[in-house]
């Protein structure tokens, strides 16, 4: 999901990339990380647990520069069709995800997946 250039430079300590995106039509929000796996942001993902984000995938590998990565998804159950967030859902935790990563110094840009990639 992430294209992660770099493992040279984080956005914050222990997180390489964040990116924050919905399949469409875009209620439903999923948290897709880069994180350095020698020293994990485990405060925000403490935090991730309390808002009720439980981790869906998680994969290590080795970037092209040498660097370890920890690829990790996390979503979050809402009341709609499916599991879906209905729109208040999806603004509460829009809200919260974005209280979250500001508190650690990382601006969030919430997008909607093109088809290709959503079902890729």
């Amino acid at each position: 999901m992430l294209f992660l250039k770099s493992t040279s430079v984080t956005k914050a300590p222990g997180i390489y990339e964040v990116d924050i995106a919905a399949k469409p039509p875009g209620k439903t929000f999923g948290i897709f990380m880069a994180t350095d796996p020698d020293h994990p942001p485990s405060a925000l993902l403490a935090a991730l647990h309390e808002l009720g984000f439980y981790n869906t995938h998680t994969q290590a590998y080795t970037h092209k520069d040498k660097g370890k990565v920890l690829d990790l998804h996390f979503q979050k159950n809402g009341t709609d069709l499916f599991h879906g967030w209905k729109t208040d859902e999806s603004a509460a935790n829009l809200a919260a995800i974005t209280a979250l990563f500001d508190g650690v110094g990382i601006t969030i840009a919430p997008r909607v997946m093109t088809l290709a990639e959503a079902y890729a």
